[in-house]
């Protein structure tokens, strides 16, 4: 019965997925946000079967609601039609790249003083040392001073901070 459930999630999360790139059935932006929905909620149940309870949890009340709704009010906030689209310039797609370059540079130097050392993962993977599945032994080791996830939490709130101020300047219908 197990295995049944988890194949239905899994492939509704593959299908969902899919459809929020690639839709044949609409072009409309919004469309694509509620198959993530679909996705992020299917996903939650593949959590639930792990029987991690409290991320499923968050999986929907966080990145289901908050998120997707703040993905829904870019989308009617910038008001996307067929013919408005822009052209891809090549300035600001040298831009991107350097700024995913750099996104990514400053993950990977926080995962590598995250989890420099390689003695540690041994004795992880070996039984030693491993937090139980309580919520606030979850919260110490994500957001513990020491071998924690602080840096990478500031910069996703730093950037999607960045991202709404940029989608409201960009929806301004009269210029700067």
């Amino acid at each position: 019965m197990e295995g049944t459930v988890f194949n239905i999630f899994a492939g509704l999360a593959v299908l969902s997925a899919l459809l929020v790139v690639a839709n044949p059935f609409s072009r409309n932006p919004v469309t694509s946000a509620l198959f993530l929905v679909t996705t992020m909620i299917s996903i939650s149940g593949l959590f639930v079967l792990l029987g991690a309870y409290f991320l499923a949890a968050v999986q929907i009340l966080v990145y289901a609601g908050a998120v997707m709704v703040l993905f829904l009010f870019v989308i009617m906030l910038l008001d996307l039609r067929e013919g408005a689209r822009r052209k891809l310039n090549l300035v600001s797609f040298a831009m991107g790249f350097m700024a995913v370059g750099s996104l990514f540079l400053v993950y990977k130097s926080s995962v590598d003083q995250t989890y420099g050392d390689t003695t540690q993962h041994q004795e992880v993977a070996a039984g030693v040392n491993q937090v139980e599945g309580s919520t606030r032994a979850l919260g110490q080791s994500l957001f513990s001073a020491e071998k924690g996830f602080i840096l990478p939490f500031e910069i996703v709130s730093v950037l999607l901070l960045v991202a709404m101020v940029g989608v409201i300047l960009l929806s301004r219908k009269e210029p700067l």
